[in-house]
């Protein structure tokens, strides 16, 4: 079973920030990654939809031979992860905002988190607020927009700059000192969020902790690849094939992207 691929999915090419991670610290694992962007944005629906569209790409990955799927995607994880934990055998990998490590880290005790409306209304993200940042001022907005920017391939434009202006303005007059980004999208914005926030201001996304917890899992249940070579990928989505292209070029890896209908 080592040599089954980690599956991976997403409302759309956001996820792959989260894949670049994981693929960077098990090189030799195999992957499958599925860009739902047909079907993006997650966060504007409702949670049965989200639900329902999270089984469809499990069960997807599970045809595709994987043994283990990280769910890429706040909205989804949020939503959907203990439902899939619950009904399917494979193990499963979330991501949700980091907002512990930053609660924790914070000395201006006021924080942004950056976020779908799907993440933020949730169950899962209301008890992690409660638990770590009751005593914070927690400024929460809605990234509306944002990921059909990204998923457009329109991330350095001027209205995309607008609109996260915008979003940061009550977090910077809430003088915040961390930025917790709550979707798999958002950290292809980094480098514009850095221009505009203030020095100092700490940025924080999922990433390598995902990564990180992916590996654990995997040595867990004797799952890890004891191959020495690089690992394949192949990247499917059904939607642009140019945009995924595009945004993991600078992925120097054997890997495949193809346009598939599911």
């Amino acid at each position: 079973m080592s040599k089954q691929p980690i599956g991976f999915f997403d409302s759309g090419v956001g996820g792959t920030s989260i894949w670049k991670e994981v693929i960077h610290l098990l090189p030799h694992e195999n992957s499958i990654y599925l860009s739902d962007s047909s079907n993006a944005p997650y966060g504007e629906k409702s949670a049965d939809d989200i639900l329902k569209l999270s089984v469809k790409n499990t069960k997807k990955l599970l045809k595709l031979n994987c043994k283990l799927i990280v769910v890429a995607c706040n909205t989804a994880t949020t939503n959907a992860i203990d439902y899939l934990r619950s009904n399917f055998e494979v193990p499963f990998i979330g991501i949700e905002p980091a907002i512990k490590p930053a609660a924790l880290s914070s000395k201006s005790k006021a924080i942004g988190i950056l976020a779908t409306k799907g993440t933020l209304s949730s169950a899962l993200f209301a008890r992690t607020s409660s638990l770590y940042a009751s005593d914070l001022n927690v400024i929460e907005v809605i990234g509306k927009g944002l990921v059909e920017r990204i998923e457009n391939g329109l991330i350095n434009t001027p209205e995309t700059r607008e609109l996260l202006q915008s979003y940061l303005e009550p977090m910077i007059s809430a003088k915040i000192d961390y930025l917790v980004l709550g979707c798999s999208h958002y950290p292809y914005l980094i480098p514009i969020l850095r221009e505009m926030l203030p020095d100092g201001v700490q940025i924080i996304d999922s990433g390598r902790a995902v990564a990180v917890q992916t590996q654990k899992i995997l040595e867990l249940n004797s799952l890890i690849s004891i191959s020495e070579e690089r690992g394949n990928h192949k990247l499917y989505t059904n939607a642009s094939v140019e945009i995924l292209t595009n945004i993991i070029k600078d992925v120097e890896i054997n890997k495949k992207v193809e346009f598939l209908d599911f």
